[in-house]
């Protein structure tokens, strides 16, 4: 199927991405800064890219409100990379031994422990598993330990449609944060956390480059089999360029900061997400054909995942809606049922679309 316009793109990630920040970059693609060559083709030391690389490292400080204590990391290798680069770098810190708490609340989170059980002790402290990912485990059910060098989260996971409504409690241990689908898309509290990462593919830019924003003081510990380019201290020490960095990743993340603060920045953009997450939520819960699963208080803001309570609807549903330019509502294979994600990019006029539509399905099916 081809179109001749925009369409309303739902899909978790490659996601849609602001038509100002793509126009920008179409019109800079063959002479960038009036260099005659695009971004992609000069010096990621030069001084023309080493300015823009300063500029964008700061323009998240600003959006995110990052303090001097904390170092900001461009790296590739995605959230899956620092899964393992994460464990090589804190176990360490470990009383007895390298091991961490993992909090499992979807198959993100789970991946993230059964990677670090690689490299030490992954205890899982607590999982919704047997809920079906479809909630979060009760605070007093947590089984911390006393010796873990930190306690893992998912803030968000895309493929259930559960995310935590704030930072966790965990009795003041160290906590890392996987914020890959969530970044920027609410304020929070970076001195909650001591690491904070997330790729740049969903709510930043195009995928290529991961954010790893990590306390000064946790750097420097990293275990003797910690490869040159997971080492934090490493990276730090060379401005994220110990190999090539993912230049055009850099620069689309930079224009999508940009954009960000022409739209007031955070403060501004959760209150157009919670907009639109609300508007579809409340059209699911009185509507007689589609369901979400997910407990209300940990409703994902960015993945509305809901089903056809007539599954034999599902492909005549997804044909139709992709026939009106609503597009990848399948949801993930792990989950089932339909999907859609409404990042900070998803206009609040796709959502009403989809909702209409939605509806019109509803009184046909």
């Amino acid at each position: 199927m081809t179109f001749d316009r925009r369409i309303f793109n739902f899909a978790a990630g490659p996601a849609t991405l602001p038509e100002e920040v793509l126009k920008q970059a179409a019109a800079e693609m063959l002479n960038w800064q009036g260099l005659g060559a695009s971004v992609m083709e000069v010096s990621h030391r030069g001084k023309e890219f080493m300015a823009l690389y300063e500029e964008v490292l700061q323009d998240l400080r600003t959006l995110m409100e990052i303090p001097d204590s904390y170092e900001i990391l461009m790296l590739q290798g995605g959230g899956l990379g620092q899964n393992a680069a994460i464990p090589m770098n804190l176990m360490p810190l470990a009383k007895n031994g390298p091991k961490a708490d993992f909090l499992v609340t979807g198959v993100w989170s789970e991946k993230s422990y059964k990677e670090a059980e690689k490299y030490g002790v992954a205890h899982l402290a607590a999982s919704s598993a047997a809920e079906k990912f479809n909630t979060i485990p009760a605070r007093s059910t947590w089984q911390l330990s006393d010796d873990a060098a930190y306690v893992h989260y998912c803030a968000n996971e895309t493929i259930g449609g559960v995310e935590f409504p704030d930072v966790p409690d965990v009795n003041g241990k160290l906590l890392v944060a996987d914020i890959s689908s969530n970044i920027l898309s609410r304020e929070i509290d970076i001195t909650k956390c001591g690491v904070w990462f997330g790729g740049a593919q969903k709510n930043i830019g195009p995928s290529g480059v991961t954010i790893v924003i990590v306390r000064k003081d946790l750097m420097g510990h990293s275990m003797k089999i910690t490869p040159s380019i997971w080492d934090w201290s490493k990276q730090a020490a060379t401005d994220s360029m110990l190999n090539t960095p993912p230049t055009f990743s850099i620069y689309m993340a930079g224009l999508g900061f940009k954009w960000l603060l022409k739209q007031g920045g955070v403060k501004a953009i959760e209150k157009r997400n919670l907009e639109k997450a609300d508007l579809l939520y409340n059209f699911l819960d009185q509507s007689s054909l589609y369901e979400n699963r997910v407990t209300k208080e940990y409703r994902s803001r960015m993945n509305v995942t809901f089903f056809l309570k007539n599954e034999n609807l599902n492909a005549q549903f997804l044909e139709q809606s992709n026939a009106a330019g609503l597009v990848a509502l399948r949801g993930h294979k792990a989950a089932g049922g339909m999907r859609a994600s409404i990042y900070n990019a998803m206009p609040l006029e796709g959502v009403k679309a989809l909702v209409e539509f939605m509806r019109d399905f509803e009184r046909r099916a």
